[in-house]
C-alpha cells in the first residue's frame, strides 16, 4: 500500500523553488541572484568545492543594509519552510512504521511487556501511572503567532498533497494556496514590535490544548485499550493516565506582569473553552443517539437521572420533550448541554464539577450497553468520557509559582505591624513560629491589608487573598499547586502553607487545597534534600497537610539553573543522585513521591527525547506519577501537528508504563559501586573545571562580546525579563538567554563543556575506557547523558564559533577560545570512543538534518557577526540583526 505521494527531498526542493520565485517577485531579480550567490558559496565551502568562506563573507559585508535584510529574511523564511518539510517527513515515518508494525516505543510494545505479567500487576501499573505535561510561558519561542498561523496553513496543504489522491487541477489549486501563504509570509514582519503579554502566552498554550491535544488524547486511550485487550487476559478498565497543566498566566517568578487579574482571566477563558468543546461533543453525540424510546429499554438509573434533570430545569425539559418526543437519549443530552451552559452562571442547575458530567456519561453508557450498543459506547461515548476525565472543567490546571524570597519578605513586612521581627529569626525559629501559626484557629495577618507594604509584598498577599475565591469559583482542581523557586530551607515551604492557611485555602487537619512544591535547583538545596524534606515530613503542621493531600509529595528538580551553576555532567549526576536520595527519604516517611522535572527544550536544560529520559530515571523514583515542563519552541515542535502530538503522547505513555512495570519488579537499580565512584570522580572534576571557567577574570566580558546576548535581551521573546536584577553576571542571567546565546554562536558549551576534563580525571585516577564502555552499554542514565552531550557536540560548529570569538578583545579571545576548542575536541573523541562509534550522533536522521541545514545557517551566522561588529548600526541594520537571531533559531530548531 502506498501511503504517501511525496518525499522530503521533493518538499524541500519545491518549497525552496517557490520561495525563490516569491523573492524575485517581491524584491527584484538582482536580490534573488544575491541570495542565490550566498547560498551557492555556502554550499560550495561545505562540499569542499572552495577552501575558504572569504568569498561569502566579502559578499555579505559589501551588501547594502537593504540587501542584507533581504538575505536575512530569505534564509529565515527558507528554514521556516523546510522545518515544515521535515515535520511532514516525521509524519511519513510514523505512518509507514505504524502500518508495517515496526514503530518503536508504541503502545503495542508496552502492552506486550505488561502482558507477560498477571492481571493484578497490570492493573497496579495502570492505576499508578499519571503523566502531567506542564506547559510554561518561558521565553524561548522566537516566532510570532501570526507567522506560526501561516506556517500551519502551509503544513495542512503539504499534508493534502502528500496523503490525498488529487487530480492535476486539484494539485494546482493547492499549490496556488501555498504560493499565497508564502507570499503573505514574506510580506509579514518577522520580528515582534512589542513584548508579548502574559495573557498572549496563556492563549498560545491554550491553542495547543484546544486544537490538538483535546482530540489526540482520546485516540491514545483508544489505542492503549485495544493493545491491552490484545495482550492481557481479563477485562481491564483504562483509568485516567494524563493530566495537562500550565504555568502560562500563573507563573510569577521574576515576572511582575503576571497579576491576579491575569490569572483570573486565564482561568475564566480556559473554562469557557473547555465547556464549549464539551457542548460540541454532546451535540455530535445527540446526532448519534437517535434511538426510538419505544424500541429500547432504559434502566432505572437513567430514568432517575433524567427525572432529576427535569426537576432542575423544567423549562428546558419541556423544550427537550417537544423537540425529541420518544427519544430519551437526546432529551438527556439536551439537558446536559443546558447544565454546561449554567456552569459559573447565576442561574441554578449547572454542573458543580466535571465528576457530575462524568456520572451522566456513565449512566448513558450503561444503558446503551444494556441495549446491545457496546460499539456506540466505544466509538462515541468513551472518547468524551476520557476527555472529561483528562481536561475537567479547567482545560489545564494552573500551577502558581514565585521566588521564595518574595514570600519571606511579604510575611516579614506583614508581621512588622504586629511587632514581630521575622527577618531576625533563625531558620529553626521561623519553622516553629510558622507551624504554631498554621495550627492555631485564629488568623495572624489580614491578607487584604496591604496599604503599608512594598509593591512586591502586596502582590504576594493579593495573590493568596484571591486564591480562595478562585478555588470556590473554578474548583480546587483548577488551581491547586504552588511551586516555590529556589527553595533552600524548610521554612520556605512552611511560609506558603502559612499564607494559604491565612487565605482559608488550608484548614488543618481536614483540608489542604494546594500541593506545595519545593523547586530544588541549587547544589545547596539538592545536597540538602534530606534536611529540607525530612524536616517537613516530621513537621506537625506540614504532615497534616500532606495527609490531607493523600500522602503524595511533589518535588520539582531544576535542570536549567543546576546546569548553569555546575555544568552539564556535574548537574546531571547531581540530579540523578538526588532523585535517588529523595526517593529514599519519601520511602522512609511512607510518602508517595511525584517528581516534577523542570526540563527545557535544549540538551543543557534537561531536553532531549522524553521517552529516553523517563526510562533512564532511577527505578526507586518511578512511582508512576511524573510531571515535566514543556516550553518554548519545543511545544510547537511536539504538539502543533496532530499526528506528531499523538506520537509524543504515545511515547511518553509507553516509557512510563514500562518504567513503572520495571520499578515494581526491581525497586532498586543494581548499579555497581565502581560505576557510581567513576561518576563521582568525573562529576567532581567537571564541576571544578566548569566553575573555574565561569569564575575566570574576563569570562563574563568574553561571553558578552562573543555571543549576541545583548540582542537577545531585547528580542521581545516573552513577557518575563531576561535577567533577575538587570546585572550582567552569569549567576544573575536566566538560564534561557544563557543557552540561547551560546546556541546562536554555534558554540553550545552548556551541553558539553567539562565532559572531557571529567573523563580524563577518571582515567588518570586509574580508571579504564573498557569500564566506561560497559557503563554506556548497560546503564541507561550514563548512556542517555552521553548521547545527549553528543547531540550538543554534533550541533556545535567551531569554525563558525571562531567568527564570534574574533569579536571579543584579542586578549580575551586568546584566553578563552582555545580553551573551549580543546575541551570540545577532546570531548568529541572521548564520546565516540566510549560509545564505540565513528560519529558523534547515533541517529541517521540527524546527520541528514545537519547536512541539509548547515550551509543555510552559515550565511546568517556570518551576517550576524558582521553586524555585531559594527559600533553604530542604523535602524535597518538593527532590525536585520534581530532577524538573523530568528533565522538561526529556526535553522538550529532550538533556542534555549
Amino acid at each position: 500500500m502506498q501511503l504517501h505521494n511525496r518525499d522530503v527531498r521533493q518538499d524541500v526542493r519545491e518549497l525552496g523553488a517557490l520561495l525563490g520565485d516569491v523573492i524575485e517577485e517581491q524584491t527584484s531579480r538582482k536580490s534573488f541572484e544575491t541570495v542565490e550567490s550566498c547560498r551557492r558559496a555556502a554550499i560550495d565551502y561545505r562540499s569542499g568545492e572552495i577552501d575558504s568562506r572569504q568569498p561569502l563573507i566579502s559578499e555579505l559585508e559589501n551588501l547594502s543594509p537593504h540587501q542584507q535584510r533581504i538575505v536575512a529574511r530569505a534564509f529565515t523564511s527558507y528554514f521556516e519552510l523546510i522545518n515544515l518539510a521535515e515535520e511532514r517527513e516525521r509524519v511519513r515515518t510514523i505512518r509507514t512504521e505504524s502500518q508495517e508494525g515496526t514503530l518503536e516505543d508504541s503502545l503495542e510494545t508496552a502492552a506486550e511487556q505488561l502482558g507477560e505479567d498477571d492481571v493484578e500487576t497490570v492493573e497496579q501499573v495502570l492505576d499508578d501511572v499519571l503523566i502531567e505535561p506542564t506547559f510554561t510561558a518561558h521565553p524561548t519561542e522566537a516566532r510570532r503567532k501570526t507567522v506560526k498561523s501561516k506556517l500551519r496553513a502551509i503544513s495542512t496543504d503539504l499534508e493534502t498533497l502528500d496523503e490525498r489522491l488529487l487530480t492535476d487541477k486539484e494539485k494546482s489549486q493547492v499549490w496556488r494556496d501555498v504560493d499565497a501563504e508564502v507570499t503573505s509570509l514574506w510580506q509579514t514582519p518577522q520580528v515582534r514590535n512589542r513584548q508579548p503579554e502574559p495573557e498572549d502566552e496563556a492563549r498560545n498554550v491554550q491553542w495547543y490544548l484546544e486544537n490538538t491535544l483535546f482530540d489526540v488524547v482520546g485516540e491514545v486511550y483508544d489505542e492503549l485499550a485495544d493493545a491491552i485487550d490484545e495482550e492481557v487476559d481479563g477485562d481491564i478498565d483504562i483509568p485516567k493516565l494524563f493530566e495537562f497543566r500550565s504555568w502560562a498566566g500563573s507563573d510569577r517568578d521574576g515576572n511582575p506582569y503576571v497579576t491576579p487579574e491575569v490569572t483570573a482571566n486565564t482561568l475564566e477563558r480556559q473554562r469557557s473553552v473547555i465547556l464549549e468543546q464539551y457542548r460540541l461533543q454532546l451535540k455530535r453525540l445527540s446526532g448519534v443517539l437517535s434511538q426510538d424510546g419505544s424500541r429500547i429499554e432504559t434502566d432505572s438509573a437513567f430514568e432517575a437521572s433524567l427525572e432529576r434533570d427535569r426537576e432542575r430545569l423544567p423549562g428546558s425539559a419541556r423544550t427537550a420533550e417537544e423537540r425529541y418526543p420518544d427519544e430519551p437519549y437526546r432529551q438527556k443530552l439536551k439537558l446536559m448541554r443546558e447544565r454546561l451552559d449554567r456552569v459559573g452562571d447565576v442561574r441554578p442547575g449547572g454542573y458543580d464539577d466535571a465528576d457530575e458530567l462524568l456520572e451522566d456519561l456513565e449512566i448513558i453508557a450503561e444503558t446503551l450497553r444494556d441495549n446491545g450498543a457496546e460499539s456506540v459506547v466505544d466509538a462515541h461515548v468513551d472518547p468524551i468520557r476520557r476527555r472529561v476525565a483528562t481536561f475537567g472543567f479547567s482545560l489545564a490546571s494552573l500551577d502558581l509559582r514565585d521566588h521564595q524570597q518574595k514570600h519571606t519578605d511579604a510575611i516579614a513586612e506583614a508581621l512588622e505591624s504586629e511587632g514581630i521581627d521575622y527577618h531576625a529569626m533563625s531558620e529553626e525559629e521561623r519553622a516553629e513560629w510558622l507551624t504554631d501559626a498554621v495550627l492555631q484557629d485564629e488568623p495572624v495577618i489580614d491578607l487584604s491589608d496591604t496599604e503599608d507594604l512594598s509593591d512586591d509584598s502586596a502582590r504576594v498577599l493579593r495573590l493568596f487573598d484571591n486564591l480562595a475565591e478562585w478555588q470556590t469559583e473554578y474548583g480546587v482542581e483548577a488551581i491547586d499547586t504552588y511551586c516555590i523557586s529556589m527553595t533552600d530551607e524548610p521554612s520556605h515551604v512552611l511560609e506558603v502553607l502559612f499564607l494559604a492557611d491565612q487565605a482559608g485555602v488550608v484548614s488543618l487537619p481536614e483540608h489542604c487545597g494546594i500541593d506545595i512544591v519545593p523547586l530544588l535547583e541549587t547544589e545547596y538545596a539538592l545536597s540538602g534534600a534530606r534536611r529540607i524534606m525530612g524536616s517537613l515530613f516530621e513537621n506537625e503542621a506540614y504532615s497534616q497537610a500532606l495527609e490531607a493531600r493523600g500522602q503524595t509529595q511533589e518535588i520539582m528538580l531544576g535542570y536549567s539553573d543546576s546546569n548553569k551553576e555546575n555544568g552539564f555532567l556535574a548537574a546531571n549526576w547531581s540530579l540523578y543522585k538526588n532523585q535517588r536520595r529523595l526517593g529514599e527519604i519519601c520511602d522512609d516517611f511512607d510518602v508517595t513521591m511525584r517528581l516534577f522535572h523542570g526540563r527545557g527544550g535544549s540538551i543543557s536544560r534537561g531536553g532531549g527525547p522524553m521517552n529516553e529520559a523517563l526510562l533512564a530515571l532511577p527505578n526507586s523514583t518511578v512511582t508512576g506519577q511524573v510531571k515535566f515542563t514543556e516550553q518554548g519552541e519545543a511545544i510547537a515542535e511536539k504538539y502543533a501537528n496532530p499526528r506528531i502530538a499523538e506520537r509524543n503522547i504515545e511515547q511518553m505513555l509507553n516509557a512510563q508504563l514500562r518504567a513503572r512495570h520495571n520499578a515494581i519488579h526491581q525497586p532498586e537499580e543494581d548499579v555497581p559501586e565502581e560505576w557510581m565512584d567513576a561518576m563521582e570522580t568525573m562529576a567532581d572534576a567537571a564541576r571544578q573545571e566548569y566553575r573555574d571557567l565561569l569564575e575566570s577574570d574576563g569570562f563574563v566580558q568574553y561571553f558578552e562580546q562573543a555571543t549576541p546576548i545583548t540582542v537577545i535581551e531585547d528580542l521581545n521573546l516573552g513577557s518575563r525579563p531576561a535577567s533577575r536584577s538587570g546585572e550582567r553576571t552569569v549567576e544573575d542571567l536566566r538560564a534561557i538567554p544563557w543557552v540561547f546565546s551560546w546556541t546562536q554562536s554555534r558554540c553550545i558549551l552548556p551541553g558539553w563543556y567539562a565532559i572531557a576534563t571529567g573523563v580524563d580525571a577518571y582515567l588518570e585516577d586509574g580508571g579504564d575506557v573498557e569500564t566506561l564502555q560497559q557503563m554506556y552499554e548497560d546503564w541507561p542514565f550514563f548512556q542517555t547523558t552521553l548521547d545527549n552531550a553528543a547531540l550538543s557536540l554534533s550541533r556545535t560548529e567551531l569554525e563558525i564559533a571562531e567568527q564570534y570569538a574574533d569579536l571579543a578583545d584579542e586578549e580575551l579571545r586568546e584566553q578563552f577560545f582555545p580553551r573551549l576548542t580543546d575541551e570540545y575536541e577532546r570531548a568529541a573523541e572521548l564520546v565516540k570512543t566510549i560509545g564505540q562509534r565513528d560519529q558523534l550522533h547515533t541517529r541517521d536522521w540527524l546527520g541528514e538534518n545537519l547536512e541539509r541545514r548547515n550551509p543555510y545557517v552559515d550565511p546568517l551566522n556570518l551576517l550576524q557577526t558582521y553586524l555585531l561588529d559594527q559600533t553604530h548600526r542604523t535602524d535597518v541594520e538593527e532590525r536585520t540583526l534581530r532577524l538573523t537571531v530568528k533565522g538561526i533559531a529556526a535553522g538550529m530548531k532550538n533556542t534555549g
